[in-house]
């Protein structure tokens, strides 16, 4: 997290969040704020909730994983205190979003135009995912894929593998990056190919080269274009 995130958690009186993100912040918190903590899955009450802690005079931090603006807390919040037809002073605070964090551990993979995606299809239909895999392969964009499995959910991500063979070479590399600044961290380079005998879940970054993307001394290099003979 960012130094000013850090010190926005120990100033708040409330603190929200899924509890599998409060748990990794425990040490952070205040030990004299409110802590209040859900299941996945109940993000919108947890908005409301921060809203009408809020509207009590309280400072209220609702936490996120990776950045709050990248598949995160910020939007429901923000969508939260416009429904209340209220006045509430508002920040959204950044962070190091997964994509970032991964391609950093694995060498520099994202240092030309890249697309993301999340492969999650409770939100969004998966007929509008896979429009988005086909037109960002397509235009040769290196892709990087968050949400992309857990136990009950294992198609998506086996219909965006057949889907990137069709614009990428099989021997494309592949960083996979899971736990990315966390304990357990594991993060490798494979080919597109083997990406299908991966073990990976909920916690994992997946991110595919594009076509001039290649592996120099073990490390996901994208380059960018700059003449070395120079």
């Amino acid at each position: 997290m960012t130094f000013k995130a850090r010190k926005t958690l120990e100033e708040a009186e409330v603190v929200i969040g899924y509890k599998t993100y409060i748990d990794l912040i425990r040490e952070v918190i205040n030990p004299n704020s409110e802590v209040v903590s859900g299941t996945m899955g109940r993000e919108v009450d947890r908005a409301k909730i921060a809203v009408a802690k809020a509207l009590e005079g309280k400072n209220v931090v609702v936490v996120s994983s990776g950045d709050p603006g990248v598949y995160g807390m910020a939007g429901v919040v923000l969508e939260a205190i416009e429904y209340t037809k209220t006045e509430i002073y508002s920040e959204v605070i950044s962070g190091v979003t997964a994509a970032t964090s991964a391609a950093s551990k694995i060498g520099a993979p994202l240092v030309t135009d890249f697309a993301v995606i999340s492969l999650s299809d409770l939100l969004t239909p998966w007929s509008q995912i896979e429009e988005r895999l086909h037109a960002a392969a397509k235009a040769d964009f290196v892709i990087v894929l968050y949400n992309p499995q857990s136990i009950g959910r294992k198609k998506p991500l086996q219909q965006a593998h057949k889907i990137l063979l069709n614009y990428r070479k099989p021997t494309t590399p592949v960083g996979i990056v899971k736990h990315a600044g966390r304990e357990g961290e594991v993060a490798l380079v494979i080919s597109l190919e083997n990406l299908r005998h991966s073990v990976v879940d909920m916690a994992t970054t997946i991110i595919i080269g594009n076509s001039t993307t290649r592996i120099i001394n073990g490390k996901m290099i994208t380059p960018r274009g700059y003449d070395l003979s120079k």
